[in-house]
């Protein structure tokens, strides 16, 4: 039996699809131009003509800025569709991944966020995201885990490592970055390792934390990159978030705990410096070669 990939062209989707691949597992991985997953006649058709073992939903509205004005679009992706999805995915017996994200807590804290802390999004994306964790868990919480994550960046589309080593490599000016923001930068190649984990394990049902270990500020992601790739330090440049004009507000503090993983027998995903050490150069030479 085959498993059954939903977001699979965004960068998570695309990372995960490589890895399955890797593995050599089967999987099927419809685009948008042949499923929407806002009809549930779409999905049900999808999940019931494939009878997929196992499903991951990557697929989400993402743009965090832009559902502060569109919430009810965003929360078709991001509510109603996990619902429709865990509904047929129950009825055909298949093990559920869902992927969410650190923006369900208000990050009005200091310590670390644990799996069973109370979600207060202060965002239309968190609040979208956590409604679709609400209707998963009402639906099919027996066979069902959700895999909360942050700051992902990968080879694939755009994201913050992306953007810093481009700035790096063929630009002269300074780079302003908020550096009173944390939280855990986490690659996409980790997380789809973790997830294949989870699927093949069957571990104990409910939420999971997937994000790379340790914590950073955005400023520290970025000197990170930055002196992996030989920039000048005083190039990269601390900045508050009052600085930075935002539609939505961020997370002041948005580093989750792993403390779930220990309990399972899986290894918490690695410190995020040696994720990214393995990976920025290898993600510069595929953006090069590809012309992004």
């Amino acid at each position: 039996m085959s498993w059954l990939v939903f977001g699979g062209t965004g960068q998570l989707g695309l990372t995960l699809q490589d890895q399955l691949r890797l593995e050599a597992i089967d999987f099927l991985a419809p685009n948008r131009k042949n499923l929407d997953l806002t009809s549930e006649t779409d999905v049900a058709q999808c999940i019931t003509s494939s009878k997929p073992s196992v499903i991951i939903n990557c697929a989400a509205w993402t743009n965090v800025n832009a559902a502060e004005n569109n919430e009810k679009e965003a929360l078709e992706i991001n509510g109603y569709a996990v619902d429709y999805i865990a509904k047929y995915a129950k009825r055909a017996g298949s093990v559920l991944i869902h992927i969410s994200t650190d923006y369900v807590f208000s990050g009005e804290r200091d310590t670390p966020w644990g799996e069973t802390d109370t979600p207060n999004p202060k965002t239309a994306y968190g609040r979208t995201k956590f409604f679709g964790e609400q209707a998963l868990l009402d639906t099919y919480k027996e066979n069902s885990y959700i895999l909360r994550t942050a700051w992902l960046y990968s080879k694939y589309g755009k994201n913050f490592a992306k953007s810093i080593s481009e700035r790096v490599l063929s630009r002269t000016e300074s780079i302003s970055v908020v550096g009173d923001q944390i939280g855990q930068p986490t690659l996409a190649d980790d997380l789809s390792r973790q997830i294949i984990l989870v699927a093949k394990k069957r571990i104990f049902p409910g939420i999971y934390h997937g994000t790379n270990s340790g914590e950073a500020s955005w400023y520290d992601f970025a000197s990170e990159i930055n002196s992996i790739l030989g920039g000048l330090s005083e190039r990269v440049i601390k900045v508050s978030s009052e600085e930075i004009v935002s539609a939505a507000k961020r997370p002041s503090y948005s580093v989750l705990s792993h403390d779930k993983w220990d309990a399972v027998g899986i290894a918490r995903m690695r410190d995020w410096k040696l994720a990214l050490n393995d990976s920025i150069k290898g993600i510069v030479n595929f953006s090069n070669n590809q012309g992004e």
